[in-house]
């Protein structure tokens, strides 16, 4: 959740109370539960404190509890209030203000605390515990502007929890293509971070699905078009996902920068490497790029904390976890552009049902107006292979023209909204936290 910059300056500063919101707060919520450093995916000291705080968000912290924290000291936790009234995917106006006035008079206090400090007054017991926790964080340095670093973090426990869940019907397919590409099984686990498993996950951007991919990223490894977008199938786009990171992999040489090249672009990542070379503690720490922002600084961080949470779930979710069936299917990827109704009849099936499954499937496939075009996967009912054993063969374009548009399975709308019924089946579910 971004940082809300707004000052309630009408609030008294006087009429606050006189001590720091949870100043002794250490940040995670499981003492001495940390996560543990691995051979590809190793931790550095510097990002230890940043993969506690997203393994709370993720496996501890519900979405009634928004965090008050710094923006660059992450293990810095000022307090975790238990948001007012009925608990919504966004923030109620009632929710709004209450963020609001908590963290104005938190800036209020931090602010007051620096001045006391440049002028070498003496600070209350609550005000030197903060000035403490902040040097321990980053020196005295980190004192200035503290003020100007709150940010807040909504728990997203049960979204995560959700996301685990659909995560069942994919996570074996993800973990083959990974390793059949010689990668580590593991950056199965990043979609957490990316969609939370959500197959029509839309990002502000224009990134799509469950790999979150941009229309001209996905270009390079993937068919996108008005007709057919294979970013909002799970599994081709995984495979897409796998060449991307074998290829970031392959220029940067560090599973860290590699993983972190997926939030900030290869060349970015590269950019950093050239400065620092491959200690990611440091980059971190001090490259300033553009566009190296919190998002990209912590996107590492957060895969760590998605891999340690999803890899215990009795640990982090207690009360159980109920996985999807694994996707199951016959694969047949089209050696010609041919209509889908013909690709239906050939195979004895409905538009309807070949909709369900292909999810790339856009409007102009489904209502008879584009092709299918040649190269892309289109996923089948397991055993129809084995059933039909061969593949069907060129159509011409005079039989193209003639094939019935799919309103004579079904009409448009409803092939719709049966597929968007479908995808929210899969796992669509409100992206906020």
């Amino acid at each position: 959740m971004a940082n809300a910059r707004h000052h309630l300056w009408a609030i008294a500063f006087f009429s606050l109370p006189l001590f720091l919101w949870g100043c002794a707060s250490t940040g995670p919520q499981r003492s001495g539960d940390s996560v543990r450093s691995t051979g590809n995916f190793p931790i550095p000291s510097e990002i230890r404190d940043n993969v506690d705080f997203w393994r709370n968000v993720f496996g501890v912290w519900s979405r009634r509890q928004v965090v008050f924290h710094d923006e660059q000291y992450l293990g810095v936790i000022y307090e975790t209030a238990d948001l007012p009234g009925p608990v919504k995917g966004g923030y109620t106006a009632e929710q709004r203000d209450f963020v609001r006035t908590k963290e104005s008079s938190l800036k209020l206090r931090l602010a007051h605390m620096e001045r006391k400090v440049a002028r070498g007054e003496s600070l209350s017991r609550d005000e030197s515990a903060l000035r403490d926790k902040l040097v321990a964080a980053g020196g005295r340095g980190a004192i200035v502007g503290a003020d100007r670093r709150v940010r807040t973090q909504r728990g997203v426990r049960e979204r995560f929890r959700r996301g685990l869940e659909i995560s069942g019907r994919y996570d074996e397919a993800f973990r083959e293509i990974f390793q059949a590409r010689g990668l580590p099984a593991d950056l199965a686990y990043l979609p957490h971070v990316e969609s939370s498993f959500q197959v029509n996950a839309r990002s502000s951007v224009g990134a799509a699905g469950v790999w979150q991919f941009t229309a001209g990223t996905g270009r390079r490894y993937m068919t996108v078009t008005r007709a057919v977008d294979e970013r909002l199938d799970p599994i081709v786009s995984a495979d897409a996902a796998a060449r991307y990171l074998q290829s970031a992999y392959a220029r940067l040489g560090s599973w860290p920068l590699a993983i972190t090249s997926y939030n900030h672009g290869i060349g970015g990542m590269e950019k950093a490497r050239e400065l620092h070379g491959t200690d990611f503690g440091r980059i971190v720490r001090t490259y300033d790029g553009r566009a190296f922002g919190f998002a990209s600084r912590n996107f590492y961080a957060e895969f760590l904390a998605a891999r340690e949470v999803a890899s215990h779930p009795k640990k982090y979710f207690p009360e159980g976890i109920h996985y999807e069936t694994p996707f199951s299917a016959d694969r047949l990827v089209l050696k010609y552009s041919m209509p889908a109704a013909h690709i239906a009849r050939y195979y004895g099936l409905s538009v309807y049902t070949l909709s369900d499954m292909n999810l790339a499937w856009e409007p102009p496939v489904t209502r008879g107006r584009a092709n299918v075009p040649a190269g892309t996967t289109v996923w089948l009912p397991s055993g129809t292979m084995e059933r039909v054993a061969c593949e069907p063969g060129a159509v011409s374009e005079r039989i193209a023209r003639a094939e019935p548009r799919s309103k004579a399975h079904r009409s448009s709308g409803q092939v719709r909204l049966a597929k968007t019924a479908e995808r929210r089946r899969a796992g669509a579910r409100n992206r906020s936290g």
